[in-house]
C-alpha cells in the first residue's frame, strides 16, 4: 500500500532526476548548436503559440523546480 512520504520521496527523485537531466541537456545544447539562444527563440515565438499553450508549458517547466525545492526544504525542517 502507497502511503504520502512515499509517494512524494519517490516524485522528489524523479523531479531531480528529471531537472538534473533538463540542465545537462539545456547546457549542451547551448554548446553544440550553431546559433546563438535569440534565434531559438524568435523561432518558438514564429509558431505563434496559444497563451494557453505556453501556460501550460511554462507551468511544465516550473512545476518540478518548485516542487523539488519545497520538499528539500520541508525534509531539511
Amino acid at each position: 500500500r502507497w502511503s504520502l512520504p512515499m509517494a512524494m520521496s519517490i516524485t522528489h527523485r524523479g523531479t531531480g532526476v528529471a531537472l538534473s537531466l533538463g540542465v545537462s541537456l539545456f547546457g549542451l545544447a547551448a554548446l553544440l548548436l550553431p546559433e546563438q539562444f535569440p534565434h531559438y527563440l524568435a523561432q518558438v515565438r514564429a509558431l505563434s503559440l496559444g497563451p494557453a499553450l505556453l501556460c501550460s508549458a511554462k507551468f511544465l517547466l516550473a512545476f518540478p523546480f518548485s516542487y523539488h525545492t519545497w520538499n528539500g526544504i520541508r525534509h531539511l525542517v
